[in-house]
């Protein structure tokens, strides 16, 4: 087979990697990407996108069997419904399908090389990608590392039978009778209630004392009191040890130190995610390390001179739209503009019922830097966008530095906040005072107009509360 030469080779089409060699293409870099399996990486073919599927398809559930339950206060009243798992699982293939095929036409169009199969360094230049034809040799002056990550397997429940990933149980035909979930993380609390409101019994096992420990116990509120309606019972300072015997159990270790059994159908383990280094031959390059994970400076050079790394590979925080933007900036940086790295804006959201949105300083960061803050929040219990969608929980908080009203971080917890991550992460790149948010006329009436809200109440004269 000949030898493929070019500029630019990225290893892994997933939103970094396709992001990345799209754009280096643009600006008429000759690029070649190679992929394992289907463009768009976990994100798009068994994570962010079918999670989503599965957990709106799960919304929409759960609304119509509550208005079976005689209960809905907007008068509608319907039969009880019934859900084909399978045929939900089919439309949300059909969408990984549509993108998946959409990616790879984007790729096309950028005149980005394709190249299908698993690669493996020979040295700092050189991989020879293993295909269903042979062996493909492709040098590059410059090589990408976008490999991403996988699930972490506890090796006392490893994968198969009833133990699954989240990737087995975005495939599930049909919903299981009892679920028991490990690790209380935004995975296992997105996937658990969406699995509850479809019918299942879900039990949460976490071994710290709270679920969504990365969050502060405000902003989650909502979440567990949502969780408890839902029928979710959740087990903090609990230790997963095992299967049953029989397999139709887990074995728990609660926080008094007895031993307790869990009715389990399913058990979902979700205590977080590895990057993907093994089998790729990086010992033949020898890059430098954070741990686990390839370290990487502002500009994701690595410890080697012409290889970069981006994405999951790279660390925390693992989001795809911080691996797209390394992606687009490394493609930028190899084209010879110049760019730099820098995290400080990026949102990140859980979209458990309610969704949670971070982005920058929470308080207690702002604080630990010195410094007097200021801090406002605003409830959707105010908000009447909220309530005419009987979503009046949650709220949205602005902290700002208290002498030149700098806003350093933007929280929000509440029904469908996922969307005002855009204009949250605008804030903090554009440098936004609480004048800048005050004084932005928004649209009545909104969600939205709880932001500005919060930027009042820090200046000290909230309008609707």
């Amino acid at each position: 087979m000949k030898e493929i030469s070019c500029k630019l080779l990225v290893i892994g089409a997933g939103p970094g990697g396709y992001v990345c060699a799209i754009r280096a293409g643009q600006l008429g870099i000759d690029t070649v990407i190679v992929e394992v399996a289907k463009p768009g990486g976990t994100c798009l073919t068994i994570g962010c996108i079918p999670s989503k599927a599965l957990i709106h398809a799960a919304e929409e559930f759960d609304k119509v069997a509550h208005m079976a339950s005689d209960k809905d206060p907007l008068g509608i009243k319907v039969g009880a419904p019934t859900l084909d798992l399978a045929r939900t699982i089919a439309w949300k293939d059909g969408i990984v399908s549509r993108l998946t095929g959409g990616v790879a036409g984007l790729l096309k169009k950028a005149k980005v090389k394709t190249v299908l199969g698993w690669a493996t360094f020979r040295d700092g230049k050189t991989v020879a990608v293993e295909t269903e034809t042979g062996t493909q040799i492709i040098r590059a002056e410059i090589v990408v590392i976008a490999t991403g990550s996988a699930p972490v397997e506890l090796p006392f429940l490893p994968f198969g039978g009833p133990v699954i990933s989240s990737t087995e149980a975005l495939a599930l035909s049909e919903v299981p009778k009892t679920l028991a979930v490990v690790g209380g993380g935004y995975i296992g609390l997105e996937l658990g209630m969406a699995f509850a409101k479809m019918g299942a019994k879900v039990t949460i096992v976490e071994a710290l004392p709270r679920v969504l420990a990365q969050y502060d116990a405000d902003l989650t509120r909502p979440v567990l009191k949502r969780l408890g309606e839902l029928g979710v019972e959740v087990m903090t300072q609990a230790k997963a040890k095992g299967l049953s015997t029989k397999g139709d159990a887990l074995l728990v270790e609660t926080a008094d130190g007895k031993n307790a059994k869990i009715a389990a159908d399913r058990i979902l383990v979700t205590v977080g995610r590895k990057p993907l280094t093994e089998g790729w031959g990086l010992e033949q390059i020898d890059l430098g390390r954070v741990g686990k994970f390839i370290r990487i400076d502002d500009q994701c050079r690595t410890s080697m001179r012409g290889i970069h790394a981006i994405g999951d590979v790279t660390g925390e925080p693992m989001l795809a739209h911080r691996a797209m933007a390394q992606g687009e900036m490394v493609a930028e940086i190899v084209a010879g503009h110049k760019r730099s790295w820098d995290k400080r804006a990026i949102p990140a959201i859980c979209f458990t019922d309610p969704e949670l949105v971070t982005a920058g300083l929470t308080p207690e960061e702002a604080k630990a830097l010195g410094g007097e803050i200021k801090i406002g929040q605003f409830p959707f219990a105010a908000n009447g966008r909220a309530m005419t969608r009987q979503g009046e929980d949650g709220f949205v908080r602005v902290v700002a530095r208290a002498d030149n009203h700098l806003v350093l971080g933007i929280q929000a917890v509440g029904q469908g906040v996922s969307e005002l991550a855009a204009a949250f992460g605008l804030a903090l790149e554009m440098g936004a005072r609480l004048e800048d948010i005050a004084g932005t006329i928004h649209a009545h009436p909104t969600q939205g107009e709880a932001f500005q809200e919060a930027a009042l109440k820090a200046l000290g004269h909230a309008l609707h509360i």
